[in-house]
């Protein structure tokens, strides 16, 4: 039997009265919920041939480009940040990556630690255990030079981060490091980073477990380094490659993607040698976009892992496209 509207809609508010509802009332509000305002855990991977790579975030710091970049333009810096939607401070990454060989793990750089005080950068140890691995467990770390944010996460409070770690740098870096007269030469700005770079070292040196190189140099079965002077006197590449595959860890080459692939030339107050840096860069950039191979940078934002391609004059930057799967690529 169909019911007449009037008695449908009589029957629907006895129920809603029998349930405790009234169909006048409006809606419940849920309370707003808290904002949460921290990322996941800053860790990415991908296959290179039978090599497992992780990227792995130490965080950012805040970077006022338009004071540190050198050989630009009246107005050029502000202006390509701009056109990337980017504000001052830049707030840029540090990233550290983690290879997986199947018989060995080799940490490429460690980021800042505390370096920079406790609310900047120390996250590598928290996306490293995230990531599923330990640092004891890591058996060498390749500094691709000494600054404080590459090498600043070799310890804590004086002891070493990476207990049984081996730690391999250039001849010429840790001379350069070592010298008192390369100190008192440096601006004085830089004079503190000498004993950063030291205190840093320091611990794995008392162990037997520094491993000074001299680039050109293998490594590892199929890890080698290359040197890559003018950020530091010692600056190295290292080239990772497996079943085809090639990635080469860029170091400092690049700190502001958004400026230095479109004009290569500008080159940061960081530089030991801003020609020879801009050189190498010149350099590293026609061969990664000729070549076609896998670059990976500490200071493209995270993770940094990806290619170069030809831009006109100039050249871009093309990050590796996000994947649930680990595949070999």
């Amino acid at each position: 039997m169909t019911l007449p509207p009037f008695l449908r809609q009589a029957l629907a508010g006895a129920l809603l009265a029998g349930l405790g509802l009234s169909v006048l009332a409006p809606a419940a509000v849920q309370a707003a919920a808290p904002q949460v305002r921290t990322q996941a855990p800053g860790f990415y991977r991908m296959m290179l041939g039978d090599f497992e790579i992780t990227a792995l975030s130490d965080g950012t710091v805040p970077q006022h480009m338009d004071r540190e970049l050198k050989d630009a333009a009246p107005g050029q810096v502000e202006a390509l940040l701009a056109r990337a939607h980017q504000t001052l401070p830049v707030e840029t990454s540090i990233n550290a990556f983690l290879i997986n060989t199947g018989k060995q793990l080799l940490l490429v750089d460690t980021g800042a630690g505390r370096a920079f005080g406790p609310q900047v950068a120390n996250r590598l140890v928290g996306n490293l255990r995230a990531a599923g691995y330990r640092p004891e467990q890591i058996d060498a770390v390749l500094l691709t030079h000494v600054h404080s944010d590459h090498s600043g996460g070799l310890v804590v409070d004086g002891q070493p981060v990476f207990p049984k770690a081996r730690v391999y740098l250039d001849q010429r870096e840790l001379d350069y490091w070592s010298s008192d007269e390369a100190r008192a030469q440096a601006p004085e700005q830089k004079k503190p980073w000498f004993a950063a770079g030291r205190a840093s070292l320091a611990p794995y040196a008392q162990d037997g477990r520094l491993r000074p190189f001299n680039a050109p140099q293998t490594l590892f079965a199929g890890v080698s380094v290359i040197p890559a002077p003018g950020h530091t006197p010692g600056h190295s590449f290292y080239v990772v490659e497996s079943q085809g595959q090639k990635l080469v860890f860029w170091g400092d080459l690049v700190h502001a993607e958004a400026v230095q692939f479109p004009v290569p030339t500008i080159t940061i107050s960081y530089d030991s040698d801003q020609g020879t840096a801009a050189h190498h860069r010149l350099a590293a950039f026609a061969d990664a976009s000729r070549e076609g191979y896998w670059v990976a940078a500490p200071h493209i934002s995270f993770p940094g892992l990806g290619h170069v391609v030809p831009d006109g004059d100039a050249y871009r930057w093309l990050p590796a496209p996000y994947s649930l799967g680990v595949e070999k690529r």
